[in-house]
């Protein structure tokens, strides 16, 4: 009797993760050492693509050298281009593999991040992914900051449990902490470039354009708590000056969408009326004496911001200014 022994080959797939960074070299170089020291199932292969968006420090040295440490699993991108959404079309066109991820230069990555992306895109008829950015605050958390305007320091937290990036979601897919199969990407198109940090702008929402493609193309999405990123929130974002800015220039990138993709609701001088009745009520919760906690005072104040943010993104803001 004759042994016949089958040998039965797995399928590989191939994960690459884009690091888009702009003179943050210390903290570049954590993100990395992350990527670099969580476990990659035998199923998986992983290549990091760091991109540097035209740095003045020494941002290109230390991918370098970490590039030649991994065996060149790290490669090096230039995007002159300034601006987070450039960069991180640099690193999709620079990308090869079945999966595309995101993470920001000042995140590290679980443990078991990998682990994460491989059951989620083996287990589930699935496009893309995202979950939780864990905090890691530089110093003391002040009394004010507001809890209903984590997203300004970088907090996303959808709970505890796996669910669908769909209507009943309360959040979006967050760039900082998303992965993709290659072939959703190339189906929505890129980030938009008109969207997005550039230099010391605030301006944002490329995350949110990219998550309206992303629904409107029909593209299947989970939430998973069990994706976690730890992001470092320095003390400079935590100041009241710090959320006023963040919170008018959100507003001038929903604007500058707005301009693409009009709201289905009624507007007043060209902002849609919901803006005024939330920086109405947020004057009457300031105006009452009895309301004296820090957090729900400070939050009561942002939405005329907003609003202000908003009218200046309609009419006067223009990309290239």
């Amino acid at each position: 009797m004759s042994l016949f022994v089958f040998l039965v080959p797995f399928c590989v797939m191939q994960l690459d993760v884009v690091i888009p960074t702009y003179n943050r070299s210390d903290l570049l170089k954590k993100a990395i050492d992350s990527l670099l020291r969580a476990r990659v199932p035998a199923e998986l292969t992983v290549r990091i693509i760091a991109v540097d968006n035209n740095s003045t420090d020494d941002t290109k040295a230390v991918i370098n050298e970490v590039s030649a440490q991994s065996g060149g699993r790290v490669s090096y991108v230039f995007e002159k281009r300034q601006g987070r959404s450039p960069a991180l079309n640099a690193g999709i066109a620079a990308a090869t593999g079945d999966l595309i991820g995101f993470i920001d230069d000042d995140e590290e990555i679980d443990e078991s991040w990998y682990e994460t992306i491989l059951s989620a895109f083996t287990s589930n008829q699935v496009d893309f992914i995202g979950g939780p950015y864990v905090p890691r605050f530089e110093s003391e958390v002040p009394n004010w900051l507001p809890k209903d305007y984590g997203a300004a320091v970088g907090i996303v937290d959808g709970g505890d449990k796996m669910v669908p990036f769909d209507q009943s979601y309360p959040g979006i897919l967050m760039g900082g902490n998303a992965v993709f199969t290659r072939e959703t990407l190339q189906r929505v198109g890129p980030y938009s470039t008109a969207l997005g940090r550039s230099g010391k702008r605030l301006l944002s929402c490329e995350d949110e354009d990219m998550y309206q493609r992303l629904r409107a193309a029909g593209a299947r999405g989970l939430y998973l708590p069990q994706l976690i990123v730890y992001h470092f929130i320095p003390r400079e974002r935590l100041t009241k000056r710090y959320h006023r800015s963040w919170c008018f220039w959100q507003s001038v990138s929903f604007a500058v969408m707005d301009r693409i993709r009009p709201q289905p609701t009624r507007y007043v001088w060209g902002v849609p009326r919901y803006f005024y009745g939330r920086a109405f009520r947020g004057m009457l919760q300031l105006a009452n004496v009895l309301n004296r906690e820090p957090g729900s005072r400070f939050s009561n104040e942002l939405p005329l911001w907003e609003l202000v943010g908003f009218f200046y993104g309609k009419h006067f803001y223009r990309p290239d200014s």
